[in-house]
């Protein structure tokens, strides 16, 4: 039997004409517990509803044990959802509310009949009350819930009625169970024992779970593989030691844990240089010289003393925090350009003190920049005046009106404003990620043009802000007919 039990194949979603899920491909195993993490709005439960039936994509295939269910309706499929606010019918007791799917569910009766043309027909039936109870108080035990029948759902509490839910789900023997963020409404200590439990389910059912969340904790700790999601596209598909070790790029370290991301320049095989300081990595294959990311966990940094043979650099702490089993020490690194470094380890240092700074080379995690510059397309308005991102922005071109032109402008060149209304157009923050000295933005126009900036002040996800761009700071090239 092949073990794929889920396929979705390039997958898109759009409301409005605005893309939600874009263009996806994933496989989800037989028994496999995948959680799809993710920011709020990354695609994450849409692409859940799109497994369950209760959103259609906008193009794409899921195949379901190699049929395609794309177009099926949720009822048709063996697969069960529990959703974040339970969906638990007041008006019915625990009994009752799990026993609410079996009485609508039909079994075969007896063997298939074959007519004299060669059809075989199958008798259906309702189950019976006998056994309708008997697979309600399963569920219930498998729950931790057996005394449990006789009780209205209002009076529970929230991790009992999410018990109930899940066995709602589970009474009916789905293949496949799918978990969009069951444990949001749960306190802090709730929720991590209902995680050990849903692990502990998985284990005992086999079945496959299919989970949705934000948290990358639970992401972590309860998964076989983890698909981190961003803006409706697959960022990296992994084990969780995987993803947490070797992170596809910027967004997914920055995401899943504590890091600290700098930008560097590949020197050469095996060498990065970061701020003026050059380190031993184990990274090759990158051009001489090329811009990069790096990213080092805070438990890989080391504090040595200066005078020790292993410093690398030295820093000035800024804080230096008791977190119980380690301290979280800030620290500012030396020289002409200096990066703000975050380390945890078991050494407790001063405010103010000189330390030294110890990275193994394999500790460095090196990873392409997912862009160098801004490049846009837009037209000349007039002369000196180009239009693009629904936008009239002065620049130094005499290239006639309605022109086609090609746009170019750097990360730093692009002026972020508190107040949307003095930019030449407004936009939203949609990625922040600290750079170690500034702080590196993805904000997203109306009309959906991206925009990365690289700017000193500090922003957060979802703040409106105003973009200016200087004339002389604006690269206009004319596209030539041929490449239009």
């Amino acid at each position: 039997m092949d073990d794929k039990i889920i396929e979705i194949k390039n997958v898109s979603k759009s409301y409005s004409d605005k893309p939600v899920v874009k263009n996806i491909s994933l496989t989800i195993r037989r028994g496999e517990f995948v959680t799809l993490l993710g920011p709020s709005g990354c695609g994450k439960t849409t692409t859940l509803r799109m497994i369950a039936g209760f959103e259609q994509p906008t193009s794409g295939t899921i195949l379901f044990d190699g049929k395609d269910i794309t177009m099926l309706p949720p009822h048709k499929r063996n697969i069960n959802t529990v959703f974040q606010k339970y969906a638990l019918f007041p008006h019915l007791n625990v009994f009752g509310n799990i026993a609410f799917g079996l009485k609508m569910k039909t079994v075969p009766d007896g063997e298939p009949k074959t007519d004299k043309n060669g059809n075989k027909t199958q008798k259906m039936r309702h189950l019976t009350k006998a056994e309708i109870t008997d697979k309600v108080n399963a569920a219930l035990k498998m729950v931790d819930l057996e005394d449990y029948g006789h009780r209205a759902v209002n009076s529970l509490s929230g991790g009992q009625q999410q018990r109930v839910a899940i066995a709602r789900a589970l009474v009916n023997e789905p293949q496949v169970l799918l978990l969009d963020e069951p444990l949001g409404a749960l306190d802090l200590k709730m929720r991590k024992d209902m995680q050990l439990e849903l692990m502990q389910m998985h284990k005992q059912l086999g079945i496959t779970f299919v989970y949705v969340t934000h948290d990358q904790e639970e992401a972590l700790t309860m998964s076989d593989t983890i698909v981190v999601m961003k803006d409706g596209e697959i960022q990296q598909i992994g084990t969780p030691t995987k993803v947490y070790d070797e992170p596809a790029n910027a967004f997914v370290a920055d995401f899943i844990g504590e890091s600290n991301i700098f930008s560097g320049t590949m020197v050469k095989d095996c060498c990065v240089d970061i701020s003026g300081h050059k380190f031993e990595c184990v990274d090759k294959g990158f051009k001489y010289n090329e811009p990069i990311d790096v990213i080092v966990r805070p438990e890989d940094i080391k504090i040595v003393p200066t005078d020790d043979k292993q410093c690398l650099v030295e820093a000035e702490v800024l804080s230096c925090v008791f977190k119980g089993d380690h301290y979280q020490v800030t620290a500012l690194t030396h020289g002409d350009e200096r990066n703000e470094v975050v380390i945890h380890d078991n050494v407790e240092v001063q405010t103010g003190e000189t330390i030294g700074i110890y990275i193994k080379p394999f500790d460095f995690h090196i990873m392409h920049k997912s862009r160098l510059i801004n490049e846009l397309d837009g037209e000349m308005w007039e002369a000196n005046v180009v239009y693009m991102c629904e936008g009239k922005f002065p620049c130094l071109s005499e290239l006639p009106e309605n022109t086609k032109v090609h746009v170019k402008v750097d990360f730093d060149d692009v002026e972020l404003t508190d107040d949307e209304e003095d930019g030449i157009i407004g936009a939203t923050v949609i990625s922040a990620i600290y750079k170690g000295s500034y702080w590196q933005y993805i904000v997203r126009t109306d009309d959906y043009y991206d925009f990365f900036v690289d700017n000193d002040y500090e922003w957060s996800i979802g703040d409106r802000v105003g973009i200016k761009i200087a004339p002389d700071k604006l690269i206009i090239e004319e596209v030539k007919d041929e490449e239009v």
